[in-house]
């Protein structure tokens, strides 16, 4: 391992906060949504414009990606230390306790919103009988934002699924040796076109992809897209291997300006052959829709190697203020759609540029977020349970960016 990487003890800030800034950049994300020229979202605000949709498209390209890169590395670290008993326990708890005991009050909030947005927009007619429910099964069960962490469970289960025979077969370490070798041929400024020739044939197939959404988000039916396996499937499997070759982060730093330039060339011609803000699906695999298929996968992985690359190049040092951010944006991203949905709502009909009221939606539910969080998670059992310690109220300076990754 390279002297210059962090010894395995040490927090890798650099990789926190691009996780803590990935998930943080939801807000913006889903902010934006009520301000596209066309309406694709339950709320349509008065005032509109095609640089939301510029905001989306940037934002989703690389997020989602990104983080889950970051889950697989991270999810290597802990299994290496805490061994797969521990592990297995450790993700029950934080990932799939938080889902089941989530996602019913997050529904509520968004059923509200919904809910109140109708009798805004006139279609609840007074005394008459509200419609019947919607009847929900596998296939179309709504899993909310929430859906990444249904789907890092399911990633867990297949790396301890996958992880297992190895592991029994190779006690002398030699295929862990061939694989360590072949991560390191993986990584260079060829590697966003070796991810994405799987990611545009999955999409290239799948009838119901919509360019503009690059890599679907499974947020409905407990079987998730095949593009959505595929795309965040080898973004979390690279972190793995990346996670048994630490050395290799220099190396993506070093290549994160080409990244950076292929993500940006390739992302702004993808967004050009997909329409813009064209929610139409790309039924026929057409050669239209293979090659902006490949424009669109191509930009998803280099946007998310250029964004580990600067952050490990850049953030790499302890920042109070980014470890906070970084501690608080699990809470944050949980509990902000109903409230973005709910602000959303309340100011559509507002007068005003498009721009300042999605900064005023963004940094108001932020705002909340983070005093709920302060209040209420940091320094309580639900900090505890969802980042793994509860932070004292008077905290020992000696203490500060000293823990591990998790």
């Amino acid at each position: 391992m390279s002297s210059s990487m962090p010894a395995p003890t040490e927090r890798l800030h650099s990789l926190d906060a691009l996780r803590g800034g990935a998930l943080l950049l939801g807000v913006v994300l889903h902010a934006s949504l009520a301000f596209f020229p066309e309406q694709t979202w339950i709320v349509a605000d008065n005032s509109r414009s095609i640089g939301a949709a510029w905001i989306f498209f940037a934002i989703h390209l690389f997020r989602m990606t990104a983080f889950f890169m970051i889950s697989g590395l991270f999810a290597h670290m802990m299994l290496a230390r805490r061994g797969w008993v521990g592990f297995a326990r450790d993700r029950l708890i934080r990932i799939v306790g938080p889902l089941a005991a989530f996602w019913t009050p997050v529904m509520a909030g968004i059923i509200t919103a919904l809910v109140w947005n109708a009798h805004i927009q006139g279609w609840v007619t007074p005394g008459a009988e509200p419609p019947p429910p919607p009847s929900y099964d596998w296939t179309n069960f709504p899993l909310t934002h929430l859906w990444f962490l249904y789907v890092l469970a399911l990633f867990y289960t297949a790396m301890l699924v996958l992880r297992f025979p190895f592991a029994v077969l190779d006690r002398s370490g030699a295929w862990g040796r061939i694989v360590d070798r072949l991560t390191g041929i993986l990584i260079g400024p060829w590697t966003p076109a070796i991810l994405a020739a799987p990611l545009a044939v999955a999409c290239w197939l799948d009838p119901a992809w919509i360019a503009f959404f690059a890599v679907p988000t499974p947020d409905e039916g407990l079987v998730p897209d095949t593009a959505a396996l595929v795309g965040f499937g080898l973004a979390f499997g690279l972190g793995f291997l990346l996670d048994r070759r630490r050395d290799l982060l220099t190396r993506i730093a070093y290549w994160s300006p080409v990244f950076l330039g292929v993500g940006f060339g390739t992302g702004v011609t993808a967004y050009i052959l997909a329409g813009g803000p064209d929610i139409t699906p790309m039924v026929e695999p057409t050669m239209a829709k293979a090659l902006v298929a490949g424009f669109i996968a191509l930009s998803v992985y280099a946007s998310a190697l250029a964004a580990m690359g600067l952050c490990v190049r850049f953030l790499s040092g302890h920042s109070p203020v980014r470890r906070y951010l970084a501690d608080s944006s699990y809470w944050v991203y949980i509990l902000h759609l109903p409230l973005v949905m709910l602000a959303q709502v309340w100011i559509q009909a507002w007068p005003g540029p498009w721009w300042l009221k999605m900064a005023g939606v963004s940094l108001g539910v932020l705002a909340v977020c983070l005093v709920s969080y302060e209040l209420a998670v940091r320094h309580s059992f639900l900090g505890r349970w969802l980042n793994g310690r509860r932070i004292p109220w008077r905290r020992p300076p000696s203490e500060a960016g000293t823990e591990r990754s998790e």
